[in-house]
């Protein structure tokens, strides 16, 4: 096969098995390994590249994978986790390597291999936690304590992996402190290669000295630069460097990244899944059988001991909650830059042997003394390079355990916890009229999960009166969409007075919600369809929200006239068909089912028996009424509490009335003589109509805004 048909094949594969898990709501990694041991029977990809340019290839798609992953890395949310992630990223990870060695001496490996195997398995990585974290959406704090530790720790891994192996593949060996010394030179030399770096690009973005169409591009250019030229002055100082300026750009002030994170995130997704079945193909299945039964032992250590203890230990007496250790205790799956390392150095242990050989017999006549040792030590070397070469399959049948275990139970664990949602289903409302209020009350009596955004005093009071979950934020602002804990939210209702305010909104949301999920109310400039002229472009706007499609005023007038929000739930004789029929001007606005609520839309499959609707409407009646209407007895009428809004209009027009009245009288007493036109009563001297009284909602209810401030622009 030649090595464009493997490559779109292999391309072809990664979509594939990444939108299949998408789909099966299951960990992609597993379909992905699945798929790449099935390739390797056929064809590996040695066979295609080498074995050179293959581990090159794979360095620097590991460089980029951590940049991308280092944008995201906002310093002001560790504010209040300082602590927990300096020691999650330092004492932690200490303990672990301890553990994982001792774990593998215990089942029978070499202690120097042991040690690299140790310092291979303490990364975690963004190629594993981010699907999850996508899936699961935990709390903030959560999601930044583990995006944290997989980002930063990755490096410190392979530098870790790198100076063990020096040390022992080196005749000479090498002492702690010359150990500690070497790590931190390689710290130093990848941060001081990034400042300038990160200064020189960060004032060019200000400077709109880059285009937008060749930012991302330029980008992804300079963190393989940064990889390359960092790895050039002190070996794997490259993957510290670009977590370095990937974490100094991210942090600068009006630095706009938004248009590079989202081209690099979709180049991640496809760098991963292609290295996943590239790597995979490497190992046989002869292979994993080999290491199985002591794998799983390793396996179950690595789960129920070393990751509890190590979190135990490392976040002891800090700012965490019980609840947030017991969760990071069981989350820690193994991704790409674990399985990239142990293919690298199983592959350097393999030539160090024969390295040694060489020279000895080079320098045999010279120095025969030397050889003899050089020999002697090559053994060694090649009885442990046997050991190594087990560390591959090792590895990645524990990436496979523990993507399953963690994919697959984290999201029931967090649930129980009260850290996040196994199937995210709550609603946000990206603003605050008083039917949105009754409709997340409604909601959370369905145990739906809400959110209310909004700045507005009387609906915030009114919000959290009746026990909802809100945030007095504006939903555009810097915390809104950044900071904002969205856990347990899985779509969105932008319903401000504002259309421009809402698709605004539509177009950041989308990318944290998806575009499936984030709806807005009809725009009151709706164009025709086939005139492409008219209204507002697809792009630019979300999705139109409810069934039928409502605008911001129609929603209010209803609620003014006296509709309601309403839920039913549907059954054979409460069908979806005969609702429609008896309640056409009722408007959906939800349809809540055993496992998902999604937002009533035009476009949505009819809801079957069994479902509940939620809609703004009348009282749907059980049975309709007959006979005439002089039979029925008097029935008393009810008169629902009018809102304080709604007591002013009321009000106001009795003044109107009063007011039209007792002008309509003094015109007729002042008529002129006759033939003056009645018209003209009621008009001042000028012949102009007086002011109309207008509403003061500031003055008439006291801690609300009026209706003419920002957070509720005039209609």
């Amino acid at each position: 096969m030649d090595a464009a048909t493997y490559m779109a094949l292999v391309l072809a594969l990664a979509v594939g098995a990444q939108w299949l898990g998408w789909r099966l709501r299951l960990p992609a990694l597993l379909f992905l390994l699945v798929i790449g041991f099935g390739l390797g029977q056929w064809v590996t990809p040695d066979e295609i590249f080498g074995k050179q340019l293959l581990f090159d290839g794979v360095n620097l798609s590991v460089a980029i994978i951590l940049f991308e992953g280092s944008l995201g890395l906002k310093l002001r949310e560790v504010r209040d986790l300082g602590r927990p992630i300096f020691r999650l990223c330092t004492i932690t990870a200490g303990i672990a390597w301890v553990l994982i060695t001792l774990a593998a001496m215990a089942l029978g490996f070499d202690g120097r291999v042991s040690l690299l195997l140790g310092a291979i398995l303490i990364v975690t990585g963004p190629t594993v936690i981010n699907p999850i974290l996508r899936q699961l959406r935990p709390t903030r704090r959560v999601s930044a304590l583990l995006r944290w530790e997989g980002i930063v720790v990755d490096p410190l891994g392979a530098i870790l992996a790198l100076l063990v192996y020096q040390a022992i593949s080196s005749i000479d060996g090498s002492s702690i402190g010359q150990g500690v010394l070497d790590l931190g030179l390689t710290l130093l030399v990848g941060l001081i290669f990034a400042a300038p770096i990160g200064w020189v690009v960060t004032t060019m973005m200000r400077h709109h000295l880059i285009p937008d169409f060749l930012q991302g591009v330029i980008f992804v250019g300079i963190a393989v630069g940064t990889c390359v030229g960092a790895n050039s002055l002190r070996e794997e100082s490259g993957l510290v460097a670009v977590t370095m300026l990937g974490i100094y750009l991210a942090n600068q002030r009006h630095l706009e990244l938004e248009p590079v994170i989202e081209f690099k995130e979709h180049l991640q997704v496809l760098l991963v899944g292609v290295l996943f079945i590239m790597l995979a193909g490497r190992v046989t299945p002869s292979q994993i059988v080999d290491v199985l039964p002591t794998g799983l032992i390793f396996v179950a250590l690595l789960v129920l001991v070393i990751r509890p203890v190590s979190v135990a230990l490392g976040l002891r007496r800090t700012e965490t909650t019980r609840q947030e250790r017991i969760l990071m205790a069981f989350m820690a799956p193994r991704g790409i830059v674990a399985a990239s390392i142990a293919s690298i150095f199983a592959m350097e242990f393999s030539e160090s042997a024969s390295h040694l050989r060489e020279q000895a017999n080079e320098i045999a006549e010279s120095d025969p003394e030397r050889a003899k040792q050089l020999l002697s030590f090559a053994e060694q070397i090649a009885g442990m390079a046997s050991q190594v070469d087990r560390l591959v399959p090792l590895v990645f049948l524990v990436i496979v355990c523990t993507v399953a275990i963690y994919g697959l139970g984290i999201g029931r664990l967090a649930e129980k916890l009260g850290l996040a949602s196994a199937s995210p289903r709550g609603v946000m409302f990206a603003g605050s009229p008083s039917w949105s209020i009754d409709t997340a009350k409604t909601l959370r009596d369905l145990d739906v999960p809400t959110l209310i955004v909004t700045r507005r005093a009387y609906d915030l009071y009114a919000a959290r009166k009746a026990g909802l979950r809100c945030e007095a934020a504006d939903f555009l602002s810097e915390y809104a969409t950044e900071d904002m804990d969205l856990a347990g939210i899985a779509s969105m209702v932008a319903c401000t007075p504002d259309d421009d305010t809402n698709s605004i909104a539509s177009v950041h949301y989308r990318r944290v919600l998806g575009r499936a999920n984030v709806f807005q109310l009809e725009r009151l400039d709706e164009g025709d369809a086939e005139d492409s002229t008219t209204g507002t472009a697809q792009i630019l706007k979300a999705r139109t929200a409810f069934d039928p499609p409502t605008t911001h005023s129609a929603m209010d007038k209803m609620w003014r006239t006296g509709k309601r929000v309403r839920r039913v739930e549907l059954d054979e004789n409460r069908t979806w068909e005969r609702f429609r029929q008896t309640m056409p001007e009722a408007v959906v606005m939800f349809v809540v089912k055993p496992s998902s609520v999604s937002v009533a839309n035009v476009d949505m499959n009819a809801p079957k028996n069994g479902d509940t609707i939620i809609y703004l409407g009348d009282e749907w009646k059980k049975e309709p009424e007959h006979g005439p209407v002089e039979d029925e007895e008097p029935k008393r009428q009810t008169m629902s509490v009018p809102s304080s809004e709604e007591a002013v209009r009321d009000r106001i027009d009795a003044d109107r009335k009063v007011q039209g009245d007792k002008a309509a009288g003094d015109g007729v007493r002042a008529s002129g003589p006759p033939g003056t036109h009645l018209g003209q009563a009621g008009r001042g001297s000028d012949g102009r109509a007086p002011e109309p009284v207008r509403p003061r909602f500031d003055r008439l209810s006291p801690g609300r805004p009026s209706p003419m401030s920002a957070d509720s622009p005039s209609e």
